[in-house]
């Protein structure tokens, strides 16, 4: 009976094992909205990382949140680190690329509550009047963001953050323009 029980938890765990590495190796989540403000009035709001947290809703879940900035003062270079509570871990962000009015790339090295690097990409892209803004941000899944991913839906509830994001980013830009 002891032996039956044991055999039998060994091939659920097992199972387990098998259901988790086969789950998608990569993170995406995408987000879009469109402004109605030029890109020449978008693209300084997401390429200075001071006025991030203006719009970003990351920032503002942990009202302690400790920020350093170094490297350049805005584009390329760029870097943004902060430690928070548990609900925003710790990390830091580093403008990698950029064109101008088009495009903003940033590494996102996530140290706490897990290790993890992803990239996010800002693009901007005309819409009449307007401007386009993707939010799009991908990575490599390890294990145990496979396994987390089994009971939450990362796209659901990282997707969520960026609308809320875009639509602080939008009501800022076309106030501003």
């Amino acid at each position: 009976m002891i032996l039956a029980i044991g055999i039998g938890l060994v091939a659920v765990i097992a199972l387990l094992l098998v259901v988790v590495a086969l789950q998608p190796g990569e993170l995406r989540v995408e987000r879009k909205t469109t402004i109605d403000a030029p890109r020449q009035v978008v693209f300084p709001m997401v390429r200075d990382l001071h006025v991030f947290d203006a719009w970003s809703p990351f920032g503002k879940l942990d009202p302690n949140i400790q920020k350093t900035f170094s490297g350049a003062a805005q584009g390329k270079g760029a870097v943004y680190a902060w430690a928070g509570d548990r609900t925003v871990g710790s990390g830091r962000m580093e403008i990698t690329d950029e064109r101008p009015n088009e495009r903003v790339t940033m590494r996102l090295d996530f140290i706490t509550p897990f290790k993890a690097t992803n990239t996010a990409d800002f693009t901007l892209t005309p819409a009449g009047n307007g401007t386009t803004v993707t939010w799009l941000m991908t990575g490599e899944k390890n294990f145990v963001s496979k396994a987390v991913g089994l009971f939450m839906n990362m796209d659901t509830m990282i997707g969520g953050e960026f609308e809320k994001g875009l639509a602080e980013l939008k009501r800022l830009a076309e106030q501003k323009a």
